[in-house]
């Protein structure tokens, strides 16, 4: 399985400040993609993007309070018993081959919960790695909050990354969620770490934060050494019964720019473009990908919402003149 080029260790920074990547997000926007272009053609050479497909295993019911998830038991918008899928194995690695039959290298899977749940649920979880990965692709799973012998377990079950996003910036973090604190979040991926499963962990633009906030969600993600092997970067996508509900739309070049400096923060990571996808014009998506995102989702949903078709996707990339991994 192709894996990232990768630079020499000593070329990365842990040590970024707030104030250089502030000034960062704030270049002129030909000169903070041309500083990440030279940065991601070094990363990957051949322009290459990794075709990741999406499951909700478990949805809806979740005990957390985030402020834009419809998942959320807090608000009118929860879906739950949309799908459970939680104890089946099988229909799950059904969505897992045909995915990959569609081309993607990547199986992510997801559970509407605070905390992985001991028992039944994480034994059929264990099984859905298991026969992802004898499936030859990448196995990712979110589902909150998990204990070190169960991020050992997972380990051992082949799981390739554990997904856990902080969301946003310390500073902005408790006018979005109150049931989980930032610091527990850093710890679930530090136990991640410690099992030696590979970190998916990013953030959402769109929430009402500022533009400081955006670049200490970058400076904490920076800061984590290794740096985060994948970085999600999702724009909002406002749910009606949620608190976000009536929140603009991001402007587009805000996400491109968010993409670029986390490439040049971040070289060796994956820069996933993730949620809000649906939103963005080709163009749009294509500057992303000029500005260093080398992942996308790829498939109609991303848990509970929609995301652009396969087909449409196979159509960027060919127009950009981009090729997927597994190829």
């Amino acid at each position: 399985m192709t894996s990232t080029p990768t630079q020499p260790q000593a070329s990365l920074r842990h040590d970024w400040s707030l104030d250089e990547i502030e000034a960062l997000l704030e270049l002129p926007l030909m000169d903070l993609l041309w500083q990440a272009q030279a940065v991601h053609r070094e990363a990957n050479p051949g322009y290459r993007v990794q075709l990741a497909s999406l499951l909700s295993v478990k949805t809806g019911g979740c005990e957390e309070d985030c402020a834009y998830c419809p998942q959320s038991m807090h608000h009118s918008s929860d879906v739950t018993g949309r799908t459970d899928l939680a104890l089946q194995v099988e229909p799950v690695l059904e969505r897992a081959r045909a995915a990959k039959d569609a081309g993607a290298d990547r199986f992510c899977m997801g559970w509407a919960w605070r905390e992985i749940r001991d028992g039944a649920p994480f034994e059929a979880m264990l099984a859905m790695v298991r026969g992802v990965r004898e499936l030859g692709l990448e196995a990712c799973v979110t589902a909150g909050m998990l204990t070190g012998s169960q991020a050992q377990r997972l380990a051992e079950a082949g799981l390739t990354s554990y997904n856990h996003n902080l969301d946003t910036s310390p500073e902005h973090y408790d006018r979005i969620i109150s049931t989980r604190t930032y610091q527990e979040r850093l710890e679930t991926l530090q136990r991640v770490r410690r099992a030696g499963i590979s970190m998916c962990c990013g953030g959402i633009i769109g929430m009402g934060e500022s533009l400081r906030d955006r670049a200490s969600l970058l400076q904490v993600l920076a800061s984590l050494e290794p740096h985060p092997e994948s970085v999600p970067i999702n724009a909002l996508v406002a749910v009606e019964g949620t608190p976000l509900a009536a929140q603009q739309p991001v402007d587009p070049l805000e996400l491109v720019r968010m993409v670029a400096t986390a490439r040049i923060l971040m070289p060796t990571s994956r820069v996933r473009l993730s949620a809000g996808r649906e939103q963005l014009s080709r163009e749009a998506q294509i500057l992303c990908l000029l500005a260093g995102a080398d992942s996308i989702f790829y498939g109609d949903t991303l848990l509970t919402t929609s995301n652009p078709a396969a087909a449409a996707d196979r159509e960027l990339l060919a127009a950009a003149g981009v090729t997927p991994w597994q190829e």
